[in-house]
This record gives C-alpha cells, structure tokens and sequence, in this order.
C-alpha cells in the first residue's frame, strides 16, 4: 500500500506544477474553489494513466460490491470504503449568532487499493459571528478495511483508521494531532448501525488539551429505497488535560437524514443529507449545531 500510495504522491507534485502555471488565471477564485477545481483535475488525470490508473475504476466497483451499500452518516465516519467528493457546512450558534464552517475538513476520498481509501481533506473555512474569517487545519484519514460482506453474505464490515491534522491557517491548533481509530457495522434488512472508537493523541500540549476518546454510533433506517432517517450518539471523553476538561463528558444524540443515491451521469452520483446535534450533558463545548452535507460519488 505504501509504494502505491507514494506513487500517487509523486503524481500530486507533477499535476501541482501545472496547477501553478493557471494560477494566475484562477487567482479571482476563492481558495476553497480553487482547491476543489486542483482536486477534481488531478482525479481525472489519475485515471488517464495507463496500467495501476486504467484499472481504477473497476477496482472501486470490485472493492465496494464486497462491502454493504449503506449510506454514510452525517457525523459518524462509516466504516465502508467511499470513493466520492463531499462538502458539509456547519452553523454553530454562539452569543454573538452563528459561526459558519464551510466544509468541515471534509474532501476527496479515494480507493487506491483493494481494501483500502485515503481521504485528503480540504481545509475549512470558517466565517466566526464576531470576528475575521480564514482557513483551518488541514485534515487526512487512512482507512483500511479487515473484513467485509455485503448484504447476501453476511452484511457487515470492520475497519482501522489512522486520521492525522495539520496545522494551518488563521484557526490552526497549537499542535497536530493523530487519531487511530477502529470502525465497524452491522445491518439486518433496511436497518444498520455504523459505529467508530478512536482516540486523539495531539503532537503537543496535552497537558491542556488532553487526549480525548470520541465514541459515535449512527442506527439507519432506509425507507422508499433512497431515504435514510437515522439517530446518531456522539459521545466524547476526556480522561486528562487541563481542569475545565479532565473527567468531562461531551453527549450529543444527533437526529438527521440522508437521500441518496442519485444517478447523474456515468459513475457519479448525488446524495444530499441534514442533522442536527443536540447536547444532552450539562458540559459541551457547542450545541444544535446544524450541518448540510453534500456528496459525489463516483
């Protein structure tokens, strides 16, 4: 996987040097556009390639029919393997009126190889009720699938990530951070629940940030064949760190719904979903927070 993944790199450096040549052209667009454009290029020039890249696509086919079709969750990362582009904007209400976080470190995800995905978020942009806007860390998550049946034998699948985050921009943490996580889910008929247990270890100051554990589990319900209602617990804990969070415990019980999937052309698709998530602990850092996904899949 990782020669695989270190050829894919050396691809990014050779389609940036391109990319820098239109910048000048490109430069009245705004950052988050820009990057969405570098992305959406340098995917189409991935499966160009002759022989690994020709084979792209039937190898995501064959990857995802050996998994459950299920819908990915709002808040919950699903353990199934996605290959799509998705975009979430999150309003958080504060004193001052709500803060606006367009795209949510959400991006690009991508099957390089049989079992497992790479997803290279982009950054968010965050637009405070009180102050100046600007960009936030820079998020990547490697997952990679164990075990896996689809829905006639078995419908169920275990998978590891490993997130990490780098600081950057106006809203950069202090420190990175690096997230190993272990992922699973189980359905029966129209119903699933996809549920994640990871840990946040960051680079630096865990004496005041400590090293939270974030438990979420998502149950789904699939009604009229493109409908997804779900209820999601967001549980976060923090053993350690400074006096305001050591032995705190964060609650959220999320309701939302997602619809999808809808063809639009060829391999891509279109899928389109709505939560919110409702503290039901005195402590929490946000609360009814609302978040609007929007997906493509290909």
């Amino acid at each position: 996987m990782f020669v695989i993944l270190i050829r894919i790199l050396n691809i990014i450096l050779s389609k940036l040097e391109t990319f820098y040549k239109l910048r000048k052209q490109l430069s009245r667009f705004s950052p988050q556009l820009l990057t969405l454009v570098f992305l959406i290029f340098l995917s189409q020039n991935f499966f160009a390639q002759n022989g690994y890249f020709s084979d792209w696509f039937p190898r995501v086919t064959r990857t995802q029919a050996a998994q459950p079709h299920w819908i990915t969750p709002l808040f919950t990362t699903t353990p199934r393997l996605e290959e799509e582009f998705r975009s979430d904007i999150v309003w958080t209400p504060s004193a001052a009126g709500d803060s606006v976080n367009y795209g949510a470190g959400k991006g690009l995800e991508l099957i390089p190889t049989y079992n497992s995905e790479i997803i290279l978020g982009v950054p968010p942009y965050q637009v405070p009720a009180n102050a100046p806007a600007g960009g936030g860390n820079v998020p990547i998550t490697l997952k990679y699938r164990f075990a896996a049946q689809n829905e006639e034998h078995g419908n169920y699948i275990v998978t590891a990530f490993l997130a990490g985050s780098i600081p950057a921009g106006r809203f950069a943490t202090k420190y990175g951070s690096i997230t190993p996580t272990i992922a699973f889910g189980k359905g029966y008929r129209n119903f699933d629940f996809q549920s994640t247990f990871g840990w946040t270890i960051p680079t630096g100051g865990r004496s005041t940030s400590g090293t939270p554990v974030a438990s979420n589990t998502a149950f789904q319900y699939r009604v009229f064949r493109k409908l997804w209602p779900e209820l999601e617990a967001n549980v976060t804990l923090w053993p350690n760190g400074s006096t305001r969070l050591i032995g705190q415990k964060q609650v959220f019980m999320s309701p939302g719904l997602v619809a999808g999937r809808f063809h639009l052309w060829k391999r891509l698709g279109f899928t389109v979903g709505a939560g919110e998530q409702i503290t039901v602990t005195h402590f929490h850092q946000y609360n009814h927070a609302k978040t609007l996904s929007i997906r493509f899949p290909f």
